[in-house]
């Protein structure tokens, strides 16, 4: 179950974003994190709109995701 403090903060127009950024249903964790400043939102805001658009975050070395 994702966390309410996060989902309610992605808007369509950002899991729209993911998606187009996302290569066969991933995105690596840099391009995430890019997303994320791009934003102005925190990663865990970016991995909810990763996660509600159906893409997986791969290439991870932080665990931010």
């Amino acid at each position: 179950m994702m966390d309410p403090r996060w989902t309610e903060q992605v808007t369509e127009e950002m899991k729209d974003a993911v998606l187009e950024r996302a290569t066969d249903g991933r995105i690596t964790c840099a391009v995430l994190r890019k997303f994320a400043e791009e934003q102005g939102v925190p990663f865990k805001v970016a991995g909810a709109a990763a996660d509600m658009a159906g893409v997986r975050v791969g290439s991870c070395d932080l665990g931010c995701f």
